[in-house]
């Protein structure tokens, strides 16, 4: 019997390139700006060089089918990321711990994860929060990026002037292909410069090395209960913020339980957290990855693609990022979330009655203030949420 064509149009897989390119920077940034703290997190607990390769499996694969089945299944742009102040916090928690007491404290948070998912308690609390205030959260997380792209033009004025050019001439002419062909104009360009180091490629696959845990209650109060709480605030959180900003309103429990249930099955490889993107899933949610918003949950399955990639080949593929010049990092991530950014602060401040709590949200979240270990994300909420109360007592 024929599959309906409903069916058939739900699992296509269409070749835009705004698409394939959106998910393809998505993967970019999120590699660039923070793989060498996995290293040192595996580092930290003694990870030999297949387990560092296995860490890097784990994770890749776990983005990769998060990416590609929730994207798939919910026709939203949902791209799941580690949780890069979680790997920050195993550099120094740690330390001391053998390598099955680590896999043990991934195992225990992902449990806590999925538990928040399956209980509907992440879901509760993100009901609270006003969509203006993700959006002035979402803002104040990207305006960074923004900002990079113009500050790299001192350092490589010529590489990132050639992609502003191109961005620029795009915008107005091809902007379906803005992106796309920033990108491609950076790499010409930093190849003709001498920019690129193909020549450190490592073609060798990855293969994934499963590790016994081991549970102790020092490990579970002292990192794995941080690592929850981290991956809540700094991550979640945020990445659900993104979701609202941007007029998709997908049930966060499903979204939280399901990129927790794939820790607990990577745990053992060294995939330490799954959690919702939020700076690299606003790039799969730009115009720029498609004018039309029901369509964008393809960029998310392209970067999904790109992910499993990046799981197979994790030695090649974090080779091949690290031959790039950061300027032409730094610019592509800026120049894809401009319209994002210009978007959030848009929905943060357009009306009066709410101005006071966006504000304090946007200038609290990119401020960069870390307090207890939690990012300046949860703390521009919790402000702007104060003041947001206030008023409304006020009135």
């Amino acid at each position: 019997m024929s599959s309906p064509p409903a069916a058939a149009s739900r699992f296509r897989l269409p070749l835009s390139p705004s698409h394939v390119a959106a998910g393809f920077v998505a993967v970019l940034v999120g590699y660039t700006s923070s793989v060498a703290i996995i290293f040192q997190a595996a580092q930290a607990a003694g990870a030999s060089p297949a387990q560092l390769a296995s860490w890097m499996w784990a994770l890749g694969i776990g983005m990769g089918t998060t990416c590609i089945g929730l994207s798939l299944y919910f026709r939203t742009p949902i791209l799941t990321a580690w949780s890069t102040p979680g790997a920050a916090l195993l550099v120094t928690g740690l330390d001391g711990l053998t390598m099955h007491e680590a896999i043990g404290v991934f195992l225990l948070t992902s449990t806590l994860l999925t538990l928040a998912g399956a209980t509907g308690s992440f879901q509760r609390l993100m009901t609270f929060v006003p969509r203006h205030l993700a959006a002035a959260m979402l803002a104040g997380i990207l305006v960074r990026f923004g900002m990079d792209a113009f500050s790299s033009m001192q350092t490589q004025p010529v590489l990132v002037a050639a992609m502003f050019g191109t961005w620029l001439f795009a915008r107005f002419l091809l902007p379906r292909y803005t992106v796309p062909l920033a990108l491609m104009c950076g790499i010409i360009v930093a190849g003709i410069l001498g920019l690129l180091h193909l020549n450190t490629l490592d073609w060798t696959p990855a293969r994934p090395v499963f590790m016994t845990p081991e549970f102790s209650w020092s490990a579970f109060i002292g990192v794995a209960i941080p690592l929850f709480i981290v991956s809540v605030t700094s991550q979640n959180v945020p990445g659900l913020a993104v979701l609202r900003a941007n007029g998709y309103t997908t049930p966060a429990s499903p979204l939280v339980g399901w990129t927790g249930f794939a820790g607990l099955v990577l745990g053992p490889f060294g995939g330490f957290s799954f959690n919702l993107a939020a700076i690299t899933a606003a790039i799969c949610m730009s115009r720029e990855a498609d004018p039309q918003p029901e369509r964008r949950y393809m960029a998310a399955v392209w970067a999904g693609l790109f992910y499993l990639l990046t799981g197979i080949f994790g030695a090649t593929v974090v080779s091949l990022f690290s031959a790039f010049p950061a300027e032409l990092v730094a610019a592509i991530a800026g120049l894809a979330l401009l319209g994002t950014i210009a978007t959030s602060l848009a929905g943060a401040l357009g009306e009066e009655q709410g101005r006071d709590a966006a504000i304090v949200t946007f200038l609290c979240t990119a401020s960069g203030l870390a307090l207890f270990g939690i990012g300046s994300a949860f703390w521009g909420l919790i402000l702007g949420m104060l003041v947001h109360w206030m008023r409304a007592r006020a009135v």
